[in-house]
């Protein structure tokens, strides 16, 4: 008995069923109440559940957080009459009724009950204390609301942790919209130019691509369109997908029909990632394209959009250009959220290029946990064949915590360290070039030169550019300039 696997341990322990590892296991230890320790629930013996599904899903339900990967796969293997014994012997019981909407719901069938709901309290799904919640749907059958980001086909469960909590608390987009509203429209026109074009390269870049004019233009373009209020579906983002590749042969006419994979290296064990098969993927993007489009109130926007993005390169519909659409749903949530103003974006992606490593950690460590349920197997160079060992619920539910933990810092990072500091340079650069245009006769483009030169050396003219323009720019000019940076920009 002791150390003996209880709840979702005992479930993936002793059944069948096929779910990504617990990041807490329960355990029946020699403690007298239950406790976190480290990475284990320790479970007092006397509460340990009977050798029974039912009794070790109730006990989850109770101590531990919602799993729909292990209870989707679990409660179906349930016998409606001992859901039933239970529920009609405690029919006001908060995790017995948990369980009959969930066993009813992965069933696809009502349970023949007795006695009906008809009063008490509404219990949540989620405990909005300790996680992200919407206000979805209330099931009144047993008076439940289904408080879930998402729905109970296809959700992400988000904690309340102390970084998100934190992160959350800055109010990014509030003080994004009071940060443009002060600025005049010449400056706020200036500001945007460059944060498009940052968020541009930077997403390039992500890719370890370096993109052409063309390309730099063509997604410019997209991102305009993410404040254009328009519902997302198939077919249009099929025609975001033709936005952000160059190459016609690559354009998708609609979600992808064969299976795709992501590789870091030669042959199957250079295979890090396998999407949904495709039929599957057809069926998941409908749920997601509901949540994307209904974007549920009282949840922030930030974690919206991280999720929403995160979930679509899960998902990975197309055979090409996923991230860059992935990283343009983030900026459509906050857009549609009508808390960016001003034809605003956050250039989150200057962020996720510089804490690369944070953001990979992110994307894998969902990516890496599905890798063990597929077996791929070398033909040739071009060729793989893919068989799924798993359950389709580790894609239908996932941990979107680290994601929006990543994009709410992100966000800030963005607002504090890349929009406030290029308006500030413009109003250096500004603040320079005219105290010069005042007192010197400077031709406008080599001005132009010189105070971008002296605002990348923090003030001073090097000798090399002093010798590169001395027959355009009179020697005293580079001093004056640097004077006046002294005077006026420090």
């Amino acid at each position: 008995m002791k150390h003996a696997p209880v709840g979702y341990a005992h479930l993936l322990e002793y059944t069948d069923i096929a779910a990504m590892p617990l990041q807490v296991s329960a355990r029946v230890m020699p403690v007298t109440k239950v406790q976190r320790i480290e990475n284990t629930l320790a479970i007092p013996a006397a509460l340990a559940p009977a050798e029974n599904i039912l009794d070790h899903v109730l006990f989850a339900l109770k101590y531990e957080d919602l799993n729909l990967q292990i209870l989707s796969q679990a409660l179906p293997q349930v016998d409606e009459s001992k859901l039933l014994a239970i529920y009609e012997s405690s029919p006001m019981g908060k995790y017995i009724r948990m369980a009959c909407l969930l066993w009813e719901h992965f069933n696809q069938q009502l349970l023949p009950r007795t006695t009906e709901l008809t009063r008490g309290n509404y219990i949540p799904l989620l405990d909005p204390k300790r996680f992200i919640t919407a206000d979805n749907q209330a099931n009144k059958r047993w008076r439940v609301h289904v408080n879930l980001i998402g729905s109970l086909d296809y959700s992400i469960i988000v904690r309340r942790t102390e970084r998100l909590e934190k992160a959350l608390a800055q109010n990014t987009l509030q003080k994004a919209k009071e940060f443009t509203d002060k600025l005049d429209d010449a400056m706020l026109n200036r500001a945007l130019s460059w944060v498009y074009l940052s968020e541009t390269k930077d997403s390039f870049a992500i890719e370890k691509e370096q993109p052409d004019t063309n390309k730099i233009q063509r997604y410019t373009n997209l991102l305009r369109q993410a404040h254009i209020p328009r519902a997302i579906d198939e077919d249009y983002l099929t025609e975001l997908q033709k936005a952000t590749i160059n190459n016609p042969y690559e354009w998708a006419v609609a979600y992808r029909n064969e299976q795709n994979y992501l590789s870091n290296g030669p042959g199957s064990i250079g295979v890090t990632y396998v999407p949904p098969s495709p039929n599957l993927c057809r069926e998941l993007m409908q749920e997601w394209e509901q949540l994307t489009n209904l974007l549920p109130e009282h949840v922030d926007p930030i974690v919206l959009g991280a999720v929403i993005s995160f979930g679509f390169v899960f998902l990975h519909p197309f055979m090409d250009g996923n991230g860059r659409l992935s990283r343009f749903m983030f900026h459509h949530v906050l857009c549609r959220s009508g808390q960016l103003a001003n034809g605003l974006l956050l250039p989150v992606s200057a962020v996720l290029y510089n804490r690369e490593r944070e953001y990979l950690e992110a994307l894998s460590a969902y990516s890496s946990e599905t890798r063990p349920f597929w077996q791929v197997d070398y033909l040739d160079a071009e060729n793989f064949a893919f068989e799924f060992k798993g359950h389709e619920s580790i894609y239908r539910y996932w941990d979107g915590t680290a994601c929006a933990e990543l994009m709410a810092e992100a966000c800030d990072e963005a607002m504090e360290h890349y929009i406030k500091q290029e308006v500030a340079y413009l109003n250096q650069y500004d603040t320079l070039k005219r105290h010069i245009n005042k007192r010197y006769d400077i031709n406008d483009r080599t001005l132009s030169k010189l105070v971008v030169f002296c605002l990348e050396q923090n003030g001073k003219i090097s000798k090399k550019r002093r010798d590169q323009l001395k027959y355009e720019v009179p020697e005293e000019v580079f001093d004056a300039l640097e004077d006046v940076y002294t005077e006026a920009v420090l």
